[in-house]
């Protein structure tokens, strides 16, 4: 092969490799290509995801609201309930104390 014919084979392989990276590159675009319908569609998707990250975000805050409300509601009933069971043991106590007083009496008066 004499230098001719060696720079006649090295254009076609350089062309080929041309035509190869051309068409590689056409059928990527063909394949990837976005239509505006498409786009369109990827619009409506990303305004309905963010409106249901708010709708979520504001059922987490009403839900903290929710149990803050509950833990206080709870803290109060149970102070409320020590306090009943304070009173009700000095009933009971009084209570006690005035039978004794009346058992007392009924046995002097016998």
């Amino acid at each position: 092969m004499d230098r001719t014919e060696t720079m006649i084979a090295v254009m076609v392989l350089l062309f080929g490799a041309f035509l190869l990276g051309f068409l590689t590159h056409w059928v990527v675009t063909r394949l990837s290509h976005v239509s505006d319908a498409e786009l369109g569609q990827l619009d409506s998707m990303a305004e309905e995801l963010h409106r249901a990250e708010e709708e979520r975000d504001d059922a987490i805050s009403r839900q903290h609201k929710a149990e803050h409300e509950l833990h206080a509601g709870t803290g109060e009933l149970r102070s409320d309930l020590e306090l009943m069971r304070r009173a009700l043991m000095e009933a009971r106590q009084e209570a006690d104390e005035l039978r004794a007083y009346i058992e007392a009496q009924n046995q002097r008066s016998l």
